[in-house]
């Protein structure tokens, strides 16, 4: 039997797991809590596995919980950061990480954490444990030159100024703007502002704000980079309330020409740089996977997302590896302010299941990365018939979802 429990007395043994999974090439410098437990890194709670009647008191796996918000179809809900899940070699394959997820699940549910959102080492890796891509992040890369089209097409650029963390409250009307857009943004209070975004790990940021009649209109942040390819703006968000404030954005960078041999931008799908470009042949685009999410509590979770009022209940059978509590067959019925999801009995007739699904594809389901008409067309559902699929489509349509900041 194991132990799943906070370590916060444990900080270099914690700082020497997550060395040797993520860093292993640098050795494990030595644990100094003026360098190693900077604000940016006091930043959530951590926990670990033990295993009380061994003799090494050492953990056997560690992770670190960020206990957030963030906005899924219109309504805040809280979340859990999963980060820095590490297992030094010596209990590697023998199952400790997947306690160490189960429990941490369990933890969740008794929080009333609704999702769970992580940057994956291995997408794969992830998958099995009921995770799945939450949404995709396009990264342009150009000579600031081919930029030139923004500075032309901007009618009004408006006054740009450098702002210092004490001054995080300017960006919130466009980062407002972006959370009611996207979902899974996080909702941010003044310590994730001061702590991430005006925060580096090695060096702080630059972060310029574009203003109109005295008002925000958007945001970049970035760091310039010394990169073989030559000195390098690299864009980690871009926020804008319209077009306009993406094409003062844009022309921003431009007028980085003389500094800078690249930009490097990294932004939603949905910004159209290309689009917008009048050499798109001179710009250089990866789409990559973003984090991945996961529901904590199929009938919880669900109940509380906002969605229209149905007329038809659809039965559907969840598949779940780790948490029992989502494994098994729930009814979703129409109610007077949306639609509720109730677990039925284990024994429920398999032949009154309408749709099949594992707990990673309801989770893109849920928070709209995905429709289930997609979903169905590459074989992550099946359906009975096109009613129940139809329903299922109405209650959870495919949104915009970007979650891009790291943790």
């Amino acid at each position: 039997m194991v132990e799943y429990r906070p370590i916060p007395d444990e900080r270099d043994v914690f700082h020497e797991y997550r060395s040797y999974a993520f860093r292993p090439e640098s050795g494990v410098p030595a644990y100094d809590p003026d360098e190693h437990e900077t604000p940016r890194a006091t930043l959530g709670s951590r926990r670990g596995l033990y295993d009380p009647t061994a003799d090494d008191t050492a953990p056997q796996a560690v992770c670190r919980h960020y206990w957030l918000e963030a906005h899924v179809r219109g309504d805040l809900h809280r979340i859990a950061g999963l980060a820095s899940v590490a297992t030094p070699p010596e209990y590697r394959h023998s199952g400790y990480v997947r306690r160490l997820l189960a429990n941490s699940l369990a933890e969740y549910r008794d929080r009333d954490v609704r999702f769970s959102v992580l940057w994956p080492f291995r997408y794969r890796f992830y998958r099995q444990y009921g995770w799945e891509t939450s949404n995709r992040i396009v990264t342009h890369e150009c000579a600031p030159t081919a930029l030139e089209f923004a500075t032309d097409a901007a009618d009004t650029e408006g006054t740009f100024r450098r702002l210092e963390a004490d001054e995080y409250d300017r960006l919130e009307p466009a980062y407002d703007a972006h959370t009611d857009r996207y979902g899974l943004a996080l909702e941010r209070d003044e310590q994730w502002w001061r702590r991430r975004v005006f925060a580096g790990h090695d060096r702080d940021p630059f972060v310029y704000t574009v203003e109109r009649d005295g008002e925000g209109r958007g945001y970049l942040v970035y760091t310039i980079d010394d990169e073989p390819a030559g000195r390098t703006m690299a864009v980690s968000e871009l926020v804008a309330v319209d077009h306009d404030a993406v094409l003062a954005l844009l022309a921003f960078c431009h007028r980085h020409d003389s500094q800078v041999e690249r930009v490097r931008l990294r932004v939603p799908a949905d910004v159209p740089i290309r689009d917008l470009a009048r050499d798109p042949d001179e710009i250089d685009t990866v789409v990559e996977d973003g984090p991945m999410v996961r529901i904590v509590d199929v009938a919880e979770t669900l109940s509380a997302c906002s969605t229209p009022t149905l007329e038809t209940d659809v039965t559907i059978a969840v598949d779940d590896p780790l948490a029992d509590w989502n494994d098994g067959t729930f009814r979703l019925e129409g109610t007077d302010g949306g639609s509720a999801w109730t677990r039925l009995a284990d024994d429920t007739d398999s032949e009154s299941v309408d749709i099949r699904l594992g707990i990673a594809t309801l989770s893109q389901l849920a928070v709209g990365s995905r429709s289930a008409p997609n979903l169905e067309r590459t074989g992550r559902l099946t359906a009975t018939d096109s009613t129940a699929l139809e329903t299922l489509a109405t209650c959870f349509p495919e949104t915009d979802v970007y979650l891009g900041e790291h943790f």
